[in-house]
């Protein structure tokens, strides 16, 4: 039984389990390392001076965050003159599909990063369980090709964590995919957060 499985059959009354799942979500955020988040920051942050691109994958609910990952620091930082170029790999429908079809699901990602990705550019992966067989096969590709990649991950790391270059891990048990991808937005929205005000402050240096 997982801790959200314990949550329910502790507190079934709605308002009661509301509690106890955001109790449980603050203990996991607690246990995040900054010095992780920093360091997927800085990769970032390297990336937007040197020109590179930022590639987003994940599967499922890690989809849909990569798409907001690519929005948020794509667009939202609002930098025109040198921007994050960031894109998501789990948005045109008929890629996927026809690589999957013809190729093999498990090649969705690592057949559009051989046609788009450079070396240096930036490849993050984003999976709760981190055994996914196309962000893993993406991941070693991109490795072997002299990208830079992140790994977002939650219950143990799986695959992913060790095969990353870089990690930003969530600690949970396994099966907890709520509490996981929750905590993947959250540093979505501080990633991006940090990633406008730096690039405003730093422009404003420059105007002054």
């Amino acid at each position: 039984m997982n801790n959200v499985e314990r949550i329910f059959s502790e507190q079934q009354q709605p308002s009661r389990f509301a509690r106890g799942y955001l109790d449980y979500l603050t203990k996991v955020l607690s246990q995040l390392d900054e010095g992780e988040i920093a360091a997927f920051i800085d990769t970032l942050v390297a990336a937007r001076d040197r020109g590179a691109r930022i590639f987003f994958i994940g599967n499922g609910g890690s989809a849909a965050t990569a798409s907001h990952f690519a929005n948020d620091i794509a667009i939202g930082c609002r930098t025109w003159e040198r921007p994050f170029r960031a894109m998501s790999l789990t948005d045109n429908v008929a890629v996927m599909t026809a690589i999957a079809n013809d190729y093999g699901y498990e090649h969705i990602f690592t057949l559009q990063l051989k046609t788009m990705m450079h070396p240096g550019d930036v490849v993050v992966a984003i999976s709760a369980s981190g055994n996914s067989p196309n962000v893993i096969q993406a991941v070693e590709w991109a490795n072997e090709q002299g990208a830079i990649t992140v790994g977002l991950t939650g219950f143990d790391g799986g695959k992913l964590r060790a095969a990353a270059k870089q990690a930003v891990h969530v600690p949970t048990m396994k099966g907890e995919y709520g509490p996981v991808e929750d905590v993947h937005m959250i540093i979505d929205h501080l990633v991006g957060g940090y990633l406008m005000n730096h690039c405003r402050t730093a422009a404003a240096e420059v105007s002054a």
